[in-house]
């Protein structure tokens, strides 16, 4: 999964006006599909039932300069909007083309006479609320460095910050990804398939459990069910890969116990988190996926997790506002 950083400030009002058009309320396809090629219409079908998908565009640019870098996006693909200092807003591509007429008649055309006629459309959103400067320390980018134009991060730049946010690609998205082209990338791959856990690692997991679980049995944190160890992790409450080394040395204070029956992947993607005071706090866009809202109705609703402390609250915290899917802002 790569990673696109898409330039749009919403404090302008015409990317806002465009903002609220095609993502607030999504596009009716079906409504528009005179302005698109048939085989656009009948993927944008099967990967949106509903008739409605959100939509955004790009530019060529001033002698197509958008152009080369559009070509470098693919279906997959993240993106992330980015504007008055902070990423807000993003989703996975479901599907691209290219439509003129389509783009005039959503957004019109800006000053020089351009229209956003590279188009896509994003299956899978969610609201951030991260500091551009945040951003740049974990990419080492230099400190004043702004997107300025749509770009796709390089592989090492869009795996930290897949990883620094726990970004899914969504199940519409994943339709439109090409297996056989994966098939190829898989076997033109020349390093490593699995990378070599290291021992201090291994062994700083196997302290924490013993930390947490000094008996047979022990309670998952989140459902409080009573379980063998064996079916209990000691799971990090703010990612281990983003944590200081000091943080990583707290082991009272940085994991909690998480059962392997479904708990551990529920906090790990963000359907669930929880607040200050312990109230597990449940995604709203747990729902899109009916078998996931279902499970966590059944056995996290209501519930308050016993392990919240005020020494554990700012790891609890930086889930809160890192890995938990919010709603996309309005």
């Amino acid at each position: 999964m790569r990673i696109v950083m898409q330039p749009a400030r919403r404090s302008e009002k015409v990317v806002n006006k465009h903002y609220e058009d095609t993502i607030t309320s999504p596009v009716d396809f079906e409504h528009h599909a005179h302005h698109l090629e048939p085989a656009v219409v009948d993927q944008l079908k099967e990967l949106f039932p509903s008739g409605k998908a959100q939509m955004w565009g790009v530019v060529p640019g001033k002698q197509n300069v958008n152009v080369s870098r559009i070509k470098k996006m693919s279906p997959g693909d993240w993106v992330f909007f980015s504007g008055d200092k902070k990423l807000y807003f993003g989703g996975t591509i479901a599907l691209m083309w290219r439509s003129q007429p389509l783009a005039e008649e959503l957004w019109g055309t800006d000053a020089g006479g351009s229209t956003w006629e590279y188009m896509y459309a994003l299956s899978g959103t969610r609201g951030f609320d991260i500091p551009i400067s945040e951003i740049r320390e974990l990419l080492s980018w230099n400190p004043q460095r702004n997107v300025m134009g749509i770009s796709v991060l390089n592989e090492d730049e869009s795996e930290a910050l897949q990883t620094y946010l726990t970004l899914d690609p969504s199940p519409a998205a994943t339709l439109a990804v090409d297996p056989e082209q994966e098939e190829k990338a898989i076997a033109a791959f020349d390093g490593e398939l699995e990378r070599k856990a290291h021992r201090a690692q291994r062994g700083e997991q196997a302290a924490l459990k013993r930390r947490l679980l000094p008996g047979s049995t022990g309670e998952c944190a989140l459902c409080g069910r009573e379980l063998p160890g064996t079916f209990l992790i000691g799971a990090h409450i703010k990612k281990r890969a983003m944590c200081t080394d000091s943080e990583k040395r707290d082991l009272a204070n940085i994991a909690m116990l998480a059962c392997t029956f479904g708990c551990d992947s529920l906090y790990e993607h963000g359907y669930i988190t929880v607040a200050e005071g312990g109230a597990i706090q449940i995604s709203p866009l747990a729902q899109a996926i009916p078998e996931v809202g279902a499970l966590i109705q059944q056995r996290l609703a209501d519930r308050t997790v016993t392990w919240w402390n005020p020494q554990r609250e700012p790891y609890y915290q930086w889930h809160r506002t890192h890995t938990f899917k919010q709603l996309p802002p309005a």
